[in-house]
């Protein structure tokens, strides 16, 4: 992801030089816990959004960086004029896209009654609001939805699974879409790619395609692939869709780097299923570039939205 559960070390884009509020600082998003409530009754509400990762560090917030919620963030503070804490769906990393960020905040309900004309009962669609938050965060920043939930909901710890996409360019270089695909410029065959891909449905260690917490020097990191599958995009695009509960660290990234490595004919099939039973990443084929990753949807339980893509 990783988007993720993401979060690569890639070169630092320049800072874009305006100033960052203390609160928007911290390197991670700041927990349900943690958080400090404002004055007054709350609403919470879950804003999908959209962002063209390539001008960003990632989208968790960090000192003297330019990060989505960041932007974000001071968007919110534009409208509550305040600092807004939030918890986002997957952090993704520096370079890396999506349509489907889900992020949820709690903002005063007499603010969003006085400005938006809303009741505060869960199931409210705040597309005014949706509108504002866009406005301010400026072009690479879109917030397609602004909708109230219960006070239970939780964008990271609700989610029921992420979809991640990654485009994989083949033959000639568009340049025109280098910020959203991995150019590999070589053959890469389809019907490898889907049979290195098969044994990575289900739940298994993804400890060799992941890059481990400070916290988990050792030990499986085990997750449960839903979904995953490659198709022909058209245009020399092939295309890569993955689906989990959760994702650790690179792991989308590092199993497109493998898988590709199958493809182009540099390691076999049966060598990405032992890499992953292996649970060591020493000698695991290139890392995928953040470029061509997207997080695409994340899904809730119906009365929380249903699947947000």
């Amino acid at each position: 992801m990783t988007l993720f559960d993401l979060g690569a070390a890639e070169p630092d884009p320049p800072d874009d030089g305006r100033p960052h509020h203390p609160l928007l600082e911290a390197p991670r998003d700041i927990s349900h816990e943690e958080r400090a409530a404002p004055s007054g009754p709350l609403v919470r509400v879950a804003l999908g959004v959209a962002y063209d990762g390539s001008g960003f560090h990632g989208f968790a917030a960090q000192p003297d960086q330019r990060t989505v919620a960041g932007a974000l963030g001071e968007a919110l503070e534009a409208i509550t004029g305040a600092p807004v804490a939030w918890t986002c769906a997957g952090r993704t990393d520096s370079g890396v896209h999506a349509t489907a960020q889900v992020v949820h905040v709690d903002l005063a309900a007499g603010l969003l009654a006085r400005r938006y004309g809303a009741s505060g009962a869960p199931g409210e669609e705040l597309a005014a609001l949706a509108s504002s938050l866009s406005h301010q965060a400026g072009p690479d920043v879109e917030v397609w939805r602004a909708l109230t939930v219960p006070a239970d909901f939780d964008a990271r710890r609700s989610a029921l699974s992420r979809r991640y996409r990654y485009d994989v360019e083949v033959g000639r270089r568009n340049p025109l879409r280098r910020h959203q695909v991995w150019h590999v410029g070589e053959p890469v065959d389809l019907a490898v790619l889907r049979l290195a891909t098969d044994p990575l449905v289900g739940e298994h260690d993804f400890a060799a395609f992941c890059r481990r917490p400070p916290d988990r020097p050792s030990g499986p990191l085990t997750r449960r692939v839903l979904d995953a599958r490659w198709k022909d995009a058209g245009e020399g695009v092939l295309r890569f869709e993955i689906e989990a509960k959760a994702f650790c660290h690179q792991m989308v990234r590092s199993a497109v780097g493998a898988l590709v490595a199958a493809g182009t004919g540099r390691i076999r099939p049966s060598d990405v299923v032992a890499l992953l039973r292996s649970g060591e990443r020493t000698g695991a084929p290139q890392l995928a570039p953040p470029e061509g990753l997207c997080l695409v949807a994340v899904r809730y339980a119906d009365e929380l939205g249903g699947s947000w893509s």
